[in-house]
């Protein structure tokens, strides 16, 4: 990657204040009026940017997308950026929140699996001496039969983890075939993850540059070539069966490797999950790529629970930013972003009317509501706002909390007498999921403005292994079901009736597999797609803030020619999933590393490699005057940027 933190250096160049400044909570929760940089969002991509910046490399916030480089307010307060992070909601962390909506028992109300959180960000960030402790996975994976027990046995089951020898043997029981065929799949998928993987961690080909830039310039930027063109030698002569995997339904891709339906379908929920897709679907593959893509702790595709949910995780993050000096609020709603005459980002005003000023403003917020509410749209380019206004949100998502008083006890995996959790508990359990002309039929049903008759679901038991989360003996269950639409078919709308009528489905689903589930309940908690924008701020409910398909991928995200984190407006740049490389918020959700920004604007890159430079030159210590936790309900927090990326030098 061609260098350097462009721009965010001369943007701050002018400021009066040593780059070191004293971060403190103030009594009564009330903002300074100026600051080096402002952080729009208090998720987990925002929480990591404030914390720690290497101090040896000067790196742009360009991006945070889910999971793009990611973790800017963190990197920004240890490179010395004084930085404050505003965050809408009472609790920090967007959708890695950690919520008790039940006496007692603690949900991960969103996001509520942990993966693709980069070494590097875990190493610098210091997250394990801040509190963060991981639950990893294995098995990781049951899918259990709808079926009837045969000579006295109970119901098929597949139940997947890390011992190949042992997958085998579980997916011969559908197909001796497919059992043969499963390593080399694993290879298979495992090379092309080797070659796509880096590119999570590298800004996207900057084409406008390109396009605009001097002939000198034009060169430099062919350095940003190189992540693309290292991905095609690793996947040499095998490339047009690895662009399959991208352009294909992933129905046709798993048909050309297995052919028993119980382990195409348990595969082929990475390849839908939170998006309104059919595995039928062109294109389908990618999302698959996605969620095999991530890794925990040096292991590979590893996913894990955060202890004390994923909230733990932001807490983390939060601790490392308040360390070095950084300043985050909560119920500090955003309400627009403030403009000079010159087209330059002069700072942000609050809901209540207080001005902050800033030479740079990041948004973890979605492009939807970075440029169409909170940015003054006379200075966007002609016809920009109509793109972002067009871009496809549609999820299938709605996300269920259920507070149960016992271990489900499933017909294709009786409990033990003691009611302890045994090995499939602790998995992702997939529900009607033996088929993938479910998946679709499901999808389908969506298409028509209606809930699925059979949802998907993917049903997840992190108190298996964190039983700090429920009282003893009681259990939290997360349900991430779909396909649910926006907008309901005959003028229906998501009301209390309707909520309450799809989990109630949801849970006659369960039924049939865990007699008894139904019984079990003591509480739940329902959110649909429009909850989900409501709450969370995902434009239409979508974890990806726009969909995961070929077209709004890339140098395409969010939009073709504005995909360098840098925005049309001066000093403004988007850091959430909405950027490359598209971080989701609920299954994955962990930081994907920072980015190293290379914005087209030449002048903008100077301030912000000026600004860096400042920041780098001043060695004092950041002094916390306040670092209670939790924060009072008058305190801050920060969410959105963390997705950073390691720029070379050129």
């Amino acid at each position: 990657m061609a260098a350097s933190g462009r721009g965010l250096g001369r943007a701050w160049g002018a400021s009066r204040c040593p780059a070191w400044r004293h971060a403190h909570w103030e009594a009564g929760g009330r903002p300074r009026p100026e600051y080096d940089a402002v952080v729009i969002g208090a998720g987990h991509n925002g929480l990591v940017a404030v914390s720690t910046f290497p101090e040896s490399h000067c790196t742009d916030p360009r991006a945070c997308g889910s999971q793009q480089p990611q973790g800017e307010a963190a990197y920004l307060q240890r490179l010395g950026v004084n930085t404050v992070v505003f965050e809408r909601r009472h609790v920090i962390g967007g959708a890695a929140v950690t919520e008790e909506i039940i006496p007692g028992f603690k949900f991960s109300r969103a996001s509520y699996l942990l993966s693709l959180l980069r070494p590097q960000i875990y190493t610098d960030l210091e997250l394990k001496k801040h509190g963060l402790r991981l639950h990893l996975r294995n098995p990781y994976s049951f899918t259990p039969m709808l079926e009837e027990g045969t000579g006295g046995n109970v119901p098929r089951s597949l139940l997947l983890g890390t011992d190949m020898t042992q997958n085998q043997k579980q997916i011969a029981q559908f197909s001796q075939k497919d059992a043969q065929a499963f390593p080399r799949y694993e290879e298979f998928m495992n090379r092309l993850v080797s070659a796509i993987d880096p590119l999570l961690d590298a800004a996207p080909v900057d084409t406008a540059a390109f396009q605009r830039g001097s002939m000198l310039q034009r060169l430099k930027l062919l350095s940003t070539l190189k992540p693309l063109l290292k991905a095609g030698r690793t996947l040499g002569a095998q490339l047009p069966q690895y662009y399959q995997v991208f352009t294909a339904p992933i129905t046709k891709v798993l048909d050309q490797w297995f052919e028993s339906e119980p382990l195409k379908a348990t595969l082929a929920t990475d390849a839908v999950i939170g998006a309104m897709t059919s595995p039928r679907t062109p294109g389908s593959g990618y999302v698959l790529l996605h969620h095999v893509m991530g890794g925990l702790e040096g292991i590979q595709g590893a996913w894990g629970y955060v202890q004390g949910g994923m909230g733990a995780l932001s807490e983390a993050i939060a601790r490392s930013a308040i360390a070095h000096g950084a300043s985050i609020f909560t119920e500090k709603t955003v309400a627009r972003v403030q403009v000079n005459g010159e087209g330059h980002v002069r700072g942000v005003v609050l809901q209540d009317g207080l001005e902050v000023r800033s030479r740079v403003v990041l948004s973890s917020a979605s492009p939807q509501i970075t440029f169409l509410k909170l940015t003054p749209q006379e200075w966007l380019p002609e016809g920009f706002a109509e793109r972002i206004a067009q871009l496809d949100t549609q999820s299938p998502v709605t996300k269920i909390n259920v507070a149960v008083d016992r271990l489900p006890n499933f017909l294709a995996a009786p409990n033990t007498p003691t009611g302890q959790p045994l090995p499939h508990h602790q998995c992702s359990i997939h529900l009607n999921c033996e088929d993938t002309l479910l998946l679709h039929q499901a999808f389908e049903d969506a298409m028509d403005g209606l809930p699925s008759h059979r949802p998907m679901i993917e049903l997840c038991i992190p108190s298996s292994l964190d039983p700090t989360l429920a009282p003893p003996g009681c259990h939290v269950v997360s349900l991430f079901t779909q396909y649910t639409p926006y907008t309901l078919a005959g003028g229906k709308v998501w009301d209390e009736q309707e909520k309450n009528a799809y989990a109630d489905k949801v849970l006659d689903c369960i039924e049939a597999y865990a007699p008894g589930f139904k019984g079990s309940v003591v509480g739940r908690d329902i959110l649909t797609p429009p909850d989900l924008e409501r709450i969370f701020g995902l434009p239409g409910g979508n974890i990806f803030h726009c969909a995961m398909t070929l077209d709004q991928l890339y140098f395409a995200r969010p939009v073709p020619l504005h995909s360098s984190y840098c925005c049309p407006l001066q000093g403004l740049y988007l850091c959430g999933s909405g950027a490359h490389p598209a971080e989701h918020l609920y299954v994955t959700l962990g930081p994907h590393s920072r980015w190293s920004w290379t914005c087209p604007n030449r002048e903008e890159n100077r301030r912000l490699l000026a600004l860096c430079e400042e920041a780098n030159g001043h060695t004092g210590k950041p002094h916390v005057t306040r670092t209670e936790w939790p924060p009072d309900d008058q305190g801050s927090w920060a969410s959105a940027l963390e997705n950073w990326m390691l720029p070379t030098t050129t």
